[in-house]
């Protein structure tokens, strides 16, 4: 017997999995600029977490 759809659920899981693979390819975007920017003699701009207000 087949199962019962869940259009809610599936719809959320490639909702997370899409969001996961965007915020990963972010990081590795931000970490290729800050390596490039270290390369060219430049100091690291500080992520937002690092600075206390």
């Amino acid at each position: 017997m087949a199962r019962k759809p869940n259009y809610q659920f599936e719809r959320m899981e490639r909702d997370r999995i899409k969001a996961a693979k965007v915020a990963e390819k972010a990081r590795l975007k931000r970490e290729e600029r800050e390596r490039a920017r270290i390369e060219a003699g430049g100091a690291p701009e500080p992520d937002a977490q690092d600075q206390e207000d």
